[in-house]
Parts: C-alpha cells; structure tokens; sequence
C-alpha cells in the first residue's frame, strides 16, 4: 500500500524508477534538489506531509490498535532488544551459513583438498609399499612426521578466508546480531565435516599406499590425529586473524608460530637434546608436534617387529624398543591420551580466540578514544591545518 499512499498525497513514484528508491528520495536530506524540482517541495515538506497524512489515515489506527492488542496480550509495553534470538538459534544459523560459505567458496577447503590428494599421492608413491625392514623404521618415522608437519601447515592456506570471515563478524557484531560466543560456536561446528573429508580421503590414500600397519583401529587412530591437528592450526590462524587482519602479514605470522613448533617437536631434534631452558620446558610440551608425532609413533610402531642390522644385537627389534630409543616417545600412556591432548589444545586454542575477541572488543574503543584526545594529535592538527583537510579529502 506504499504507493497508494504516497501517490494520494502528492509524491507518486514515476513509472521507470523503482518504488524502493523513490520512497528514500522522497524523506531522504540527501536528495533536496530532486525533491524540489519535481514536487516544488523541500525534503521537509514532504515529511511533514506524510506524517500528517498517516497520522490521520485508516491505516495508523489498525496499527494503534494492533499495539494496543499486543501489550494487552504481553502484559506491558514490549521493550526492544538487540537480537530476539536465543544463543542457540544463533549458533544454528552462524553454522548453516559459515557451512554454506565454505562449500562455495572453492579456496577454502575444496582448493585445499585437491592440494592434499596431489600430497598424499605424493608421499604413497614415494613411500609405496615400505614393507618392514630395519631401514623402514626411519622411513616409516619420516613418512608419519611430514604427515603431521607438512599437511597440517597447509591449513594456513585458508586464513584469507579467516580474514574476510573476520570482518562480517566485525560489522554484525556492531549492529548486535549476536555474541562472540555464537560467531566461535558456529564456526567450530561449520568446519568439522570439511576437515574430516580431508582428514579421511587423503589420508587412507598415502596410509594404505605406504602400507602402514593394519586394522581398522590403526586407521582410525591416524585419521583422527590429522584431523584435529587440522583443527588446531585452523584454530591457531584464527587467533592470528584477531590480532593480525592483514592476510599477507597473518600468513607469516602463523607460518612462523608452526615453524617454532614443528623444530622442537621431537623430531628434528630429538627429546633428549633439545636445550632443557627455552626448547624442552617449556617450547616441547607447548608444541602440538610433540603429541601428534608420539601420537602417530605409538600407533604405528607398537605390536611391530624389525629385523636388527645393528652388529652384535639380537636378531630382531621390537616396535616398542624403537619407540623408546630411536624416537624417544613417552610410553607412559597410550596414543589416545595423546589424542585427548590434543583435543584439549583445540579447546583451548577456541577459548583463547574468544578471549581475543571480548578483549579486542573492549580494548580497542579505549585505544581510538586514547588516540583521538592525545594532545601531541591536537597540537599537530593546529600547527598543520592543511594536514586536518588533506585527511577530509582522502576520506
């Protein structure tokens, strides 16, 4: 009835333009001019118009009434809130349009997973069919650690992703859509079934090619370790994504943070010879290398015999000797406490990224109101007046 009722009191919409914009130009200060020349009429007048013309048409009183009947049956004048959604709603529909965004975006995930099919066909072909020699142990050891390195460090291709994911939170977050616990919820949940399919097709590829021990049991336990390792440099890039939004910064910046802790996870240097002040306490038991290489070790190696080539030794080696004095892995506990680890990091790493957001929330409205009332700003502004106008302008 729009175009009724602005068409009865002088302001019909012209037949090419469409109603939406003719409604706004008609009340909008904006438009002064073209108000002027079509009706004779400033922006003013023409609201003053219509607001008297509502006031007293058929239409304002149905809506009187509707708001009467409203409070009456809510029991008091109904107060605005900024979002009539409950958590979980919000969590719902943060997940189904994060799962919705990440399927069409093809450099999210789909990008990725063609990457790590080209990997693992990489590695299976490389390693293929590495049977159970004494020279397979370092083989073996090597294959399992650029599993847990080098596929894992490929996560930080999606952090551009991350940055624009950043931003719309940013805005929706301002204009109070939702919380910042929804925005981690929802996009915690979006990502699982993405990881796991990369976590499960690469990774049968390049464990069956390489015939790593049998059983579904083994299986499970490596796909499961990719996985959430996976999670955990997604989850580590969106912290960098918090602090750092520029991608080619954000890049580095996560690529050195994996960087310290792929060198000081157990095996490029093993345990025993990493520097006990800085790199062993506590840089080795920080680094989720440490969890994910014993993690794959334990289950790779242990119920395993090997030949010894070692002169004088006896004639076959244990996986578990391996384990202890090859790798140096703590076999203290069993491989899924090292998954229960590294699924603990996970939630940990989200909990520090919703901390990040709530202090990056309240901090930086004190940093821009700081900055805004520093004298030295004030003082250089009236020094340098032409520096005030050069900012107008660029804005």
């Amino acid at each position: 009835m729009a175009e009724q009722f602005f068409s009865s009191n002088g302001f019909p919409c012209p037949a090419l333009r469409n109603p939406s914009d003719h409604y706004l130009r008609t009340i909008n200060a904006d438009f002064d001019m073209d108000v002027e020349q079509g009706h004779g009429g400033s922006t003013e007048e023409a609201i003053s118009v219509l607001v008297k013309s509502y006031k007293s048409s058929e239409i304002s009183q149905r809506v009187c009434l509707r708001a009467a009947f409203i409070r009456d049956q809510k029991g008091g004048i109904p107060e605005k809130k900024g979002s009539q959604a409950g958590f979980i709603t919000q969590c719902l529909v943060l997940t189904e349009r994060s799962f919705i965004n990440m399927y069409r975006d093809l450099g999210y995930y789909w990008l990725r997973l063609g990457v790590y099919i080209a990997l693992c066909l990489c590695v299976g072909t490389i390693y293929y069919d590495i049977g159970k020699t004494f020279g397979s142990i370092q083989a073996r050891g090597s294959m399992l650690m650029f599993v847990a390195a080098f596929l894992t460090f490929m996560a930080i291709g999606g952090f551009p992703s991350f940055v624009e994911d950043m931003k719309i939170f940013g805005r929706e977050r301002l204009n109070g859509h939702y919380g910042v616990g929804a925005f981690v919820v929802g996009n915690t949940l979006s990502s699982i079934p993405y990881l796991l399919m990369i976590s499960l097709i690469p990774g049968a590829m390049a464990y069956y090619l390489v015939g790593l021990q049998k059983g579904v049991e083994h299986f499970v336990c490596f796909a499961l370790i990719l996985f959430v390792c996976m999670m955990l440099v997604e989850s580590l890039m969106m912290i960098v994504a918090s602090i750092v939004p520029d991608f080619l910064m954000g890049i580095i910046t996560g690529a050195g943070i994996q960087g310290v802790m792929m060198l000081n996870g157990g095996f490029f240097r093993l345990p025993d010879d990493l520097p006990n002040p800085f790199w062993k306490y506590p840089m080795y038991y920080i680094a989720f290398h440490k969890y994910a290489n014993q993690g794959f070790y334990k289950n790779e190696f242990q119920g395993l015999t090997f030949p010894n080539n070692i002169a004088g030794g006896p004639p076959t080696i244990t996986g578990e000797e391996i384990l202890k004095n090859t790798w140096q892995v703590e076999t203290g506990y069993s491989k899924w406490i090292d998954v229960a680890i590294l699924f603990g990091m996970v939630i940990v790493y989200r909990l520090m990224f919703f901390g990040i957001l709530k202090l990056v929330e309240k901090v930086k409205p004190i940093i821009k109101a700081a900055f805004a009332a520093s004298p030295r700003q004030s003082k250089h502004i009236s020094e340098n007046p032409s520096s005030s106008h050069s900012y107008e302008a660029r804005d």
